[in-house]
C-alpha cells in the first residue's frame, strides 16, 4: 500500500488506496447512516420527509450536546466560554429550522400519499426532542408518558425534568456574580416549567443598561436561541397547516391547534420583556 503522494501529469494527486475502508468511512460512518432510511411506503416523497427528519433528530442531539457544554462552563463561571457555546448551537439552530423548507413545499395531496404510512407516529415522541426543550426550560411531566416502555428513556428524561435547564444555569451565574436573583427562584420546583418573575427581568434590564459586555453578550446569545426556538415552532406549525390544514396530528393531538398554543410560549421570557425598561 502506497503510503506516499502520488505524482500525476507533474501534480501530487489524493491518496486513493487505504487497503480497505477508508478513514472517512471510519470517522463519519456513512455506509452505517444511509441504511437507516427504511420507507414504510412505495411513494418517493416519502424518503424525503423520512431524510429530513432523521437530520433533525441529529441537530436535536448536537443541540442537547452544546446546551449541556453550555451548562458545565457556566458553572465553572466561565462566561465566555459559555457565550462561544451559545453562538455555535445558534448556527445549529438555523441549519435545523433551514430542514422545514422541503417538508414545508409538500401539497396535502403530496403529504397525503405516504402519511398514512406514518401511523400514529409524531415528532412529539422523540425523546431527545423532549430533552432539548427541558433544557430550555419546557418542563412538563406528562411528555414522560410516550417513553414508559423504553426504561432506560424515561430514566434520562426524568432525571432531565429534575434537573436544572440552561436558564437554571445562567441565573445561578448571575447569582454568583451577585445579581439579584431571588432564592426562590433558584431553590423552586426545577420539575415545573419556567414561569416568568419581575425580579428577574429587572435584573435583565439592569444588564442592559450597564457595560458588562460578558453579561450583555451572554444575554444576547441566549436571545438568539430563544429566537431561533420561536422560529422552529412557527416553520413546525406553517408547514403543518400548509401540508393537512385542520388535521388531527398524526400522534392524536389537536394539529395545528396544539401548535398554535405552543407557538405562545417563550423562553428566557425575562429576555424578552427586560427591553421594555432599558
Amino acid at each position: 500500500m502506497s503510503t506516499c503522494p502520488v505524482v500525476h501529469g507533474g501534480e501530487e494527486v489524493p491518496k486513493l488506496d487505504f487497503g480497505g475502508t477508508t478513514p472517512y468511512e471510519d470517522y463519519v460512518h456513512a455506509s452505517v447512516l444511509h441504511t437507516l432510511q427504511k420507507q414504510a411506503s412505495d411513494d418517493p416523497r416519502e424518503m424525503s420527509f423520512l431524510v429530513i427528519t432523521q437530520i433533525m433528530e441529529l441537530y436535536f442531539g448536537l443541540l442537547v450536546f452544546e446546551w449541556r457544554q453550555a451548562q458545565r462552563e457556566l458553572r465553572a463561571d466561565d462566561l465566555r466560554a459559555a457565550v462561544r457555546t451559545l453562538h455555535r448551537s445558534d448556527l445549529h439552530m438555523q441549519g435545523l429550522n433551514a430542514a422545514w423548507r422541503p417538508i414545508a413545499r409538500m401539497t396535502p395531496g403530496e403529504f397525503n400519499s405516504f402519511r398514512d404510512a406514518l401511523g400514529e407516529g409524531s415528532g412529539f415522541q422523540s425523546g431527545v426532542y423532549r430533552e432539548m426543550e427541558f433544557l430550555l426550560g419546557e418542563k412538563s411531566r406528562s411528555m414522560l408518558v410516550p417513553h414508559r416502555a423504553v426504561p432506560k428513556l424515561h430514566d434520562s428524561l426524568e432525571a432531565q425534568l429534575h434537573a436544572p435547564s440552561l436558564y437554571d444555569d445562567v441565573l445561578a451565574a448571575l447569582h454568583r456574580r451577585g445579581l439579584g436573583i431571588p432564592v426562590d427562584v433558584l431553590e423552586r420546583d426545577l420539575s415545573r416549567a419556567y414561569e416568568p418573575n419581575a425580579d428577574v427581568e429587572k435584573v435583565w434590564a439592569e444588564v442592559y443598561r450597564g457595560d458588562d459586555r460578558d453579561l450583555l453578550e451572554l444575554g444576547e446569545a441566549l436571545t438568539d436561541i430563544a429566537e431561533e426556538f420561536a422560529r422552529w415552532r412557527y416553520d413546525h406549525l406553517l408547514a403543518t397547516r400548509r401540508s393537512m390544514g385542520a388535521k388531527v396530528g398524526t400522534g392524536g393531538s389537536a394539529g395545528v391547534a396544539w401548535l398554535e398554543k405552543r407557538t405562545q410560549r417563550s423562553v428566557f421570557p425575562e429576555l424578552w420583556t427586560a427591553r421594555s425598561f432599558v
